[in-house]
């Protein structure tokens, strides 16, 4: 079948204003070497008119027919949204950030470099091809390799570079391992073609097995599962503060919808009436995956709670974070995947707001170490309101986001009958509201008699800091639109 271009193009235009948008912001830093604003505005404008143009392709969304490399459906739609929205943010943090103001003659590279991985990110949320989601995963990774040690005033960010690229060859080299064994048993990297193979063709079950936990291994990398979560410490500490964000987020998002993807088109035979997903039998990712979510989140929320470095603690909080999303996917149910779309949009507020306070208090104080956030709940009193606001979502405590987004996890769970998941995901949230009390502990209690002067917060932050704090109590207060909006983009179309 000739492929029509018109209808490719047409169905990848998010992709493509992306591509054009990074030429163009290569060929602006060339011309203006010098002044690096036109780039920075060269590249919110891409992410804008990006945004337009998902928002707009959502009613008439498409999908590409089988035999192709990618998809177009609102699933994939919803998570390119977010990293729409998340780039949009980590721009205007790199504004405020001193360790990105210090390398200004390098800020094209940078903003060319996080135009690389937004455009990988784009590609691994829509592809159904292996081979593709191979390419776009070394372009994401290839590209976040660079970025974790742009900064070159501190030897940490070289060491959170060199780390990064050997976990990151090392999962690649696993999952290209497992690529190839899948190809070998069914003669075919499209994921459509390999669920047929599997519906109707007998195939050796332990190599398949192989196989699956070495994508696995591919996967969970990116989105910070246990055992695959070792670089996330050392890289999100070593990293500027605006990339230590983008990867919690951002790099997150891309990782799960390529999951959702892979395991719903691959190994789905159909999805029932009440929304449940009937696996073909090929493989038990029901059990591996309430595995991985168990260890992620109670391994994540452990490590955090002796963190004095307050970057690694929220680095070990997204790892717990990613467990609590796994379970959504986990529950295997249409309803699990709604709790998954609420989660993520919820966790891209509320843990971009913390490490923009954070990056805040870094720049006033040149340390993230935790003793610098003593008494900031007065020097700083509105950049500290909003790491309570925060801080208090990330827990899951009413009338924040968070609330909503853990509410929903825990409904699909017990509509599955997972009761004792359910409890053992509850136990976790109370061991994580230890480490983020800690906090503001250290904001409002610790030596409060010995506090300097008021810092004042320049209206740029405050701004940027509201963008964030409001839509965490809006959505804690009114989550109907959210609800609305993550279930009108939950459809599959299982062929």
């Amino acid at each position: 079948m000739i492929p029509n271009l018109s209808e490719i193009f047409s169905l990848t235009a998010p992709e493509i204003v992306i591509a054009v948008t990074l030429i163009l912001v290569v060929l602006v830093d060339l011309i203006w070497d010098k002044n690096k604003v036109p780039a920075m505005f060269t590249a919110a404008l891409g992410l804008i008119v990006a945004g337009v143009v998902i928002l707009n392709g959502m009613p008439e969304t498409g999908m590409i027919p089988n035999n192709y490399m990618v998809v177009s459906d609102k699933l994939g739609l919803y998570f390119k949204f977010i990293i729409v929205l998340t780039t949009l943010f980590i721009l205007l943090f790199t504004y405020d950030s001193k360790e990105i103001i210090e390398s200004h003659l390098r800020q094209g590279e940078y903003y060319a470099l996080v135009y690389g991985m937004v455009l990988g990110m784009f590609f691994l949320t829509s592809a159904v091809d292996l081979i593709l989601i191979y390419i776009a995963l070394e372009l994401l990774s290839l590209s976040s390799y660079v970025l974790a040690g742009f900064s070159d005033k501190e030897t940490r960010n070289s060491e959170a570079a060199v780390k990064y690229l050997i976990y990151g060859a090392i999962s690649s080299a696993f999952m290209l391992f497992g690529i190839s064994l899948i190809y070998g048993l069914t003669g075919t990297t499209n994921l459509y073609g390999v669920n047929e193979v599997l519906s109707t063709t007998v195939v050796n079950i332990y190599t398949l097995g192989f196989a699956v936990i070495l994508i696995i291994a591919g996967i969970g990398y990116k989105i910070s599962a246990v055992p695959f979560h070792f670089w996330t410490p050392d890289v999100y500490e070593g990293s500027p503060i605006t990339i230590t964000a983008y990867l919690s987020v951002a790099s997150k998002a891309a990782g799960f919808a390529l999951l959702i993807r892979f395991v719903s088109i691959t190994f789905i035979d159909h999805v029932k009436a009440d929304g449940e997903w009937i696996l073909n039998g090929a493989f038990d990712w029901q059990t591996i995956l309430i595995v991985l979510a168990l260890l992620t989140m109670t391994v994540g929320n452990l490590s955090a709670l002796w963190q004095k470095n307050i970057k690694r603690l929220l680095a070990y909080s997204s790892v717990a974070h990613a467990g609590y999303i796994l379970l959504g996917v986990a529950v295997l149910t249409n309803l699990g995947l709604v709790s998954v779309m609420i989660y993520f949009a919820v966790y891209m507020m509320m843990n971009l707001g913390a490490f923009y306070v954070v990056m805040l208090v870094a720049n006033k104080t040149g340390s993230e170490h935790i003793s610098q956030f003593d008494g900031i709940g007065y020097t700083m009193p509105y950049a500290g309101v909003a790491l309570t606001i925060f801080l208090v979502s990330l827990t899951g405590l009413p009338p924040t986001a968070g609330f909503i987004g853990k509410l929903y996890l825990f409904l699909a769970l017990l509509d599955s009958n997972m009761l004792m998941v359910a409890f053992i995901a509850l136990l976790n949230t109370v061991i994580s509201l230890y480490y983020y009390v800690r906090i503001l502990k250290h904001m409002y209690l610790k030596n409060v008699a010995e506090m300097p002067e008021k810092i004042e917060t320049r209206g740029y932050s405050t701004v940027v800091l509201s963008l964030l704090v409001v839509p965490v109590l809006f959505f804690g207060i009114y989550w109907t639109p959210l609800i609305d909006f993550a279930k009108y983009c939950v459809e599959f179309v299982i062929k």
